[in-house]
């Protein structure tokens, strides 16, 4: 009879010792206070979830746009992702911003030779300070208008064609592109396959290294300054993860009294080009602003967006 008092006691004990343990446990476990009275359990509040760092990626863009033609594209190079404005597929000339490819087909063909001296001077004029006799040098050396196929063909553009304007056919400038197919060539310079695995790291760094501003001393006859554009529009947090390739195209032509603005970025990881047509009377800066204003616009997380801090749990301590 004393044995079986004791082992009935000794199942009581127990039972009520699981009743105590269990919330002090629970609270280890979840790193909770426990929902009982008991021992008090210290919280600890996670750290803050910090925000992935800043890149580019789909938003809605609006600007207060006065023109003809007003088009964007960006391309995510990790996941292939194309968006932009609705008419991305629609077509502008080219102008300067095509001596990117010129470069860059005349490096893939070298393939793992050395750069000519000659030809090295007139990639980083065409390209830093565009410079149109370096660019038709090179669009020369490249095979004339048989290098504007080549981009077709190499880098899988769509919609781009040989340029079409009445009295200036075989103008390189007047090359017609879209916005998807200059990110398109803004991908195929950055992967390698425009300037071969050799020379891109060249092509890139020259690219990264555009100068000279919007101002009228800086745009001369033959060249201009370029370091304008999506560029600005750019936060630090973006700048300093590694240099920003780009590629402006400008031209105000008479014969449609517009400027023919077309801005090009590329970076590891995405494209972003700007393509615009506007009255010659609204000035370059006026382009410029624009393709700044879409950069801002796309920039992911947004600067200040809040963090997210979870909540301390209800309890007693």
């Amino acid at each position: 009879m004393r044995s079986r008092v004791i082992k009935v006691l000794a199942v009581v004990a127990v039972l009520l010792g699981g009743v105590l343990l269990v919330p002090t446990a629970y609270a280890r476990l979840t790193n909770s206070p426990p929902t009982g009275e008991g021992t008090a359990v210290a919280w600890t509040a996670p750290e803050p979830t910090e925000p992935p760092p800043p890149t580019l990626a789909d938003a809605p863009v609006s600007v207060n746009f006065k023109g003809d033609f007003f088009s964007w594209a960006l391309l995510d190079h990790a996941t292939g992702e194309l968006s932009g404005a609705k008419n991305m597929a629609k077509t502008n000339s080219t102008e300067s911003m095509i001596k990117a490819w010129f470069a860059a087909n005349y490096l893939r063909e070298l393939g793992d030779e050395p750069i000519p001296g000659r030809f090295r001077r007139d990639i980083v004029t065409s390209i830093r300070d565009s410079n149109d006799d370096a660019a038709n040098r090179l669009y020369s050396a490249a095979g004339g208008p048989a290098s504007i196929r080549q981009m077709i063909m190499v880098c899988d553009l769509t919609d781009t064609r040989p340029g079409r304007v009445p009295g200036y056919r075989g103008w390189w400038s007047f090359t017609e592109m879209s916005a998807r197919d200059a990110v398109r060539l803004g991908r195929c310079i950055a992967d390698g396959t425009a300037a071969g695995p050799t020379h891109t790291p060249f092509l890139l760094d020259e690219m990264s290294k555009v100068r000279g501003t919007t101002d009228d001393a800086d745009q001369q006859r033959r060249e201009g300054g370029g370091r304008w554009g999506i560029i600005d529009g750019l936060p630090e947090a973006i700048l300093d993860q590694g240099p920003v390739a780009i590629k402006n195209g400008w031209t105000p032509l008479n014969y449609d009294g517009n400027w023919h603005v077309n801005c090009l970025a590329v970076t590891e990881k995405w494209s972003l080009a700007v393509l615009l047509r506007y009255p010659i009377a609204s000035g370059l800066d006026y382009g410029a602003d624009l393709c700044a204003a879409v950069a801002t616009q796309l920039v992911s997380p947004q600067p200040g967006a809040a963090l997210k801090v979870p909540q301390q749990p209800v309890g007693k301590l």
